[in-house]
């Protein structure tokens, strides 16, 4: 089986020939930086393979690559991974789970790099947390060592795993967004979008998986605490946890809480929300802030140290902690003062422009791929 795309006459000769491998079961933030940064490497002649489970859930993702000339490979079972000694110069692991990790990089020629999404701390209630920060990174860090390098992607999961989990020459390569793709609307296009999305009052925007450490259920609870305002979930509706919010919101009869499920029009629902509400209690570098700062929406986060790297309190939007009556007081604020609001999507915008593009990745995984050559003495 020929595993690398067919070069043209217009691609560039292959610098550096690349497997990147993952066990995602369906398309989170991690399968979405892969999409954005890849297809940008190939003008360097990194010429990438992504190989994929065969799920339903990645069918749409792949499809996606492969129209961006990124070649992929589907898989049933990590047993059925044909032989990536030959074909590549370098294979990168992006796992969601250890046993990936322990099974994958013992059998893998070097060098092997390990580029990790990891959320790493889980700001649970006590002692749920205390247990997780016992256990959880250790679970990673003895597969971790098997790789030839490691990248994550925020200086605070940089230090967290040189610190806590005692890992050396960790490499960060922070995240970036499209600043073209997510941006803010022109009052015209905002109008049409919330006609669109049926958007009449101040509604807040909730993006991502649904899963207990992204906390929805705050959200919800924070609807009930202000019911003025509109609060709009987005992401795949298929997990247990996303059935259990919905139905949590439909018990307690909220008339302000919509789900629309997995969606791939963000940049679109960006453009005509106020505001992004993330309770989170667990994140390495989030995109979904960055999309939403980008856009010029105002965050409110919770104040865990990932969010912190983000988004600056009182300058960018609010970090609270992750108390539903907290979150709704900080919409209502934004809701009640729109000059200031406007102001926080403004600064959150040029933060992103400052040193969170794409175009800030991609040179940045570029220069850890292609590390630049050793002088001669």
């Amino acid at each position: 089986m020929m595993l690398d795309p067919v070069q043209s006459d217009s691609t560039p000769p292959a610098r550096l020939r690349v497997a990147v491998l993952t066990d995602a079961p369906r398309v989170a933030g991690s399968e979405l930086w892969l999409l954005d940064v890849l297809p940008r490497l190939a003008p360097d002649g990194i010429r990438s393979t992504v190989f994929l489970r065969v799920e339903e859930k990645l069918d749409g993702l792949a499809e996606r690559f492969e129209a961006q000339g990124v070649a992929v490979h589907r898989y049933e079972h990590l047993r059925d991974l044909p032989d990536l000694s030959r074909d590549f110069d370098l294979r990168i692991v992006q796992g969601w789970t250890p046993g990936t990790y322990r099974t994958l990089l013992p059998a893998l020629r070097p060098p092997r790099m390990v580029i990790s999404h990891d959320q790493l701390d889980f700001h649970y209630p006590q002692p749920l947390r205390l247990t997780y920060r016992e256990t959880y990174p250790w679970t990673k860090a003895a597969p971790f060592r098997q790789a030839d390098r490691l990248v994550t992607v925020s200086e605070w999961a940089g230090a967290f795993m040189r610190r806590d989990m005692r890992l050396r020459d960790v490499q960060v390569v922070t995240n970036g967004v499209d600043p073209g793709q997510f941006r803010p609307a022109t009052l015209e296009e905002r109008a049409a979008l919330r006609a669109e999305f049926g958007f009449t009052r101040f509604t807040v925007l909730i993006p991502g998986r649904f899963a207990p450490e992204k906390n929805q259920w705050a959200s919800v609870r924070a609807a009930r605490h202000a019911p003025e305002l509109d609060f709009v979930f987005a992401g795949d509706m298929d997990s247990s946890v996303g059935k259990l919010v919905q139905g949590y919101a439909e018990r307690l009869g909220l008339k302000n809480v919509r789900f629309l499920g997995r969606r791939w029009d963000m940049p679109e629902l960006y453009r005509a929300a106020d505001a992004l509400l993330q309770p989170t209690l667990a994140e390495n570098q989030s995109l979904v802030t960055l999309e939403a700062m980008a856009s010029g929406l105002p965050v409110v986060t919770t104040d865990i140290p990932a969010q912190a790297e983000l988004v600056q309190d009182g300058v960018t939007g609010l970090t609270v902690p992750a108390q539903p009556d907290v979150l709704a007081r900080g919409l209502r604020a934004l809701a009640a003062h729109p000059e200031r609001t406007a102001a926080f999507g403004r600064a959150a915008r040029d933060f992103v422009l400052s040193r969170h593009t794409l175009e800030h990745t991609v040179a940045k995984v570029r220069d850890v791929l292609l590390p630049p050559p050793v002088p001669h003495a």
